[in-house]
């Protein structure tokens, strides 16, 4: 089927009180396997590039690829742009078939931030392409987006509301405790404040930095209104991991498709259980 828009998918996870996961789509092996997850749990899917997969993989190639992916899936599936901190790096993926796309203006000063995402918004709403933004800085490492930990805060809940009336955006990624990358100790989630904001906005949440939040905290989150979820770490860890174990195994192969069928497999097997987590399994 055609890529659909995030908006479609979260506008029924909303009515209905799930989660749609958003997983990184890095390379064709993993687009594949979130595909093939999706459709053996029967869930809609966000497939996501961050600037890095773009830098890697090119523009072109990921827009086709994913397109494809979704043309043959009997799933919906919707195509992302994460973290996108340009406004001419937001039009050339609108431009190149993205349905949804993030401005990431949280590191701007609050106004710059709105004067920005109603620029993006005024552009995509048009045409269908729905706009997540983001308030607050979430820790650790993005692709090219780092936040500096002692420098990590919190989305406050009276300018979520501000931001939200100001701009019409379509759904807010929020910081409430995650970081991108590898947590080194569990995280704590500000669950109060997480409810606050819901109490006041009337949008869908995103969680960022989800990849090592135990299952059932991701599960509270979504209680209180999250409702996508973002996961890139948690898939690269079980994509790697698997392919050295196969090269450890057998340290004369070299058929690449013998090192990363195994690997894709394992990324869908990660995927399935995060979607089950989320609640979206049946929900296609």
């Amino acid at each position: 089927m055609p890529l659909v828009s995030v908006h479609e998918l979260l506008s029924k996870a909303d009515q209905k009180g799930y989660a749609v996961g958003a997983f990184n789509a890095n390379n064709m092996e993993i687009v594949q396997a979130i595909v093939t997850a999706a459709e053996l749990e029967k869930s809609p899917v966000i497939m996501q590039a961050s600037q890095g997969a773009i830098s890697y993989a090119g523009l072109e190639y990921i827009t086709q690829m994913v397109t494809i992916a979704a043309r043959e899936a009997s799933v919906p599936v919707a195509l992302h742009l994460d973290h996108g901190t340009d406004f001419d790096q937001v039009v050339r993926c609108i431009r190149s078939g993205f349905t949804s796309v993030m401005y990431d203006g949280s590191k701007h000063p609050l106004e710059e931030n709105i004067a920005v995402t109603r620029q993006v918004i005024a552009m995509a709403r048009p045409i269908g392409v729905s706009v997540e933004a983001e308030l607050g800085k979430i820790g650790g490492t993005e692709d090219n987006v780092h936040v500096d930990e002692r420098e990590a805060m919190f989305t406050d809940p009276e300018e979520a509301r501000y931001f939200v009336e100001q701009t019409g955006v379509d759904c807010l990624a929020i910081a409430i405790g995650t970081a991108h990358g590898r947590y080194k100790g569990e995280p704590k989630l500000d669950f109060t404040r997480l409810e606050k904001i819901r109490n006041l906005v009337n949008i869908p949440l995103v969680l960022h930095g989800s990849s090592g939040v135990p299952d059932d905290a991701i599960r509270q989150a979504i209680q209180l209104g999250i409702r996508k979820v973002n996961i890139d770490t948690n898939i690269r860890e079980a994509f790697v991991n698997e392919m050295r174990r196969v090269i450890e195994e057998k340290p004369g192969e070299i058929d690449p498709r013998k090192i990363l069928g195994p690997a894709r497999q394992a990324a869908v097997e990660i995927i399935r259980e995060k979607i089950r987590v989320f609640g979206s399994s049946g929900q296609a």
